[in-house]
């Protein structure tokens, strides 16, 4: 028998709220951005290797990438919690309100990290293996305000583990093509971070945070971005050539790089109302729309259920 909401134990609720709170203070559902391209790595290796798709690989992987985000997240907000408080963009988040504890984001992160250590060792040993190195990675950028002006460095770093590690999940080896894929992603994330970033660039030159726009100004962020993005895609092309694909993954490295115009385009050093739409529509629309591209692809060449 359920129990009404008016009588349920206070703890349960308690239980949920905090539940509720981490998952918005790691903001899980922007695991969209990473999470297409784990799986792009991981079924086009399948399809190189036996031509049919692998579930339970596929969802231990999907478990290890969220999993390994929320780590990355949750001990940035944890640690960042001090600069969150002196940026008003940033101030209502969990952590500087008191809406959510430290306490309990130290809880929610080991508990992630647990369940990240237990997927990849189910995935191999060499992957169990490799954890640590990706979780150092994941953790470094949100130190890397403190020691350099270069954080997206670090970030990109942290994202190129994401394919490569799919990818050694299906073959325990590493190829080009995983490289070459870990590049696209490392650089697509790092480069509209860059972006991103130009935001705070004010506040952070206040308070002591370091960043590329606080260091070299807007414009040269803007413009250095439109560099790291043209590498992404020079990544995805290579990427295509060394693991085969047909021409529907060519369609949607095209289609790619018009949206990556598009973001930058709607983006002005002068007027930065727009980086929300180029944050978080125009790379929505890059993660699933190139998977559903490379899905479209691996099926028509071959990959089964």
């Amino acid at each position: 028998m359920s129990v009404p909401a008016a009588t349920a134990p206070l703890g349960s609720v308690s239980a949920r709220h905090t539940i509720r709170k981490f998952l918005s203070l790691v903001m899980i559902e922007h695991s969209v951005f990473a999470l297409p391209f784990a799986y792009i790595a991981a079924l086009t290796a399948m399809w190189r290797e036996t031509r049919s798709v692998h579930w339970a690989q596929l969802a231990l992987i999907t478990v290890a990438m969220v999993s390994a985000r929320t780590v990355a997240m949750s001990a940035n907000r944890i640690l960042d919690r001090g600069f969150d408080a002196l940026n008003p963009r940033t101030a209502r988040r969990e952590l500087v309100t008191g809406d959510l504890s430290v306490r309990s984001a130290w809880v929610g992160t080991l508990v992630a990290l647990g369940i990240f250590l237990a997927a990849a060792a189910a995935l191999s040993w060499l992957c169990l293996t490799l954890a640590p190195a990706a979780v150092f990675l994941l953790v470094l950028y949100s130190y890397g305000k403190r020691f350099t002006d270069l954080p997206q460095v670090l970030l990109a770093l942290a994202q190129f583990v994401a394919p490569v590690g799919a990818w050694i999940a299906v073959t325990n080896d590493v190829t080009w093509a995983a490289v070459a894929l870990g590049i696209a992603v490392g650089t697509w994330i790092g480069g509209f971070d860059l972006i991103y970033s130009c935001q705070d660039a004010d506040v952070d030159r206040r308070i002591g945070s370091r960043s590329f726009p606080a260091r070299f100004g807007i414009p040269a962020a803007l413009r250095t971005s439109w560099v790291v993005h043209a590498v992404t895609l020079g990544a995805f092309v290579w990427f295509g050539a060394a693991a085969g694909l047909g021409w529907l993954w060519w369609v949607g490295v095209a289609l790619t790089g018009v949206v990556l115009i598009y973001e930058h385009v709607i983006v002005h050093a002068d007027d930065l109302s727009r980086v929300n739409r180029a944050f978080f529509t125009a790379n929505g629309v890059i993660g699933i729309g190139l998977f559903a591209f490379a899905l479209a692809d691996l099926l028509a060449h071959g990959l089964s259920a």
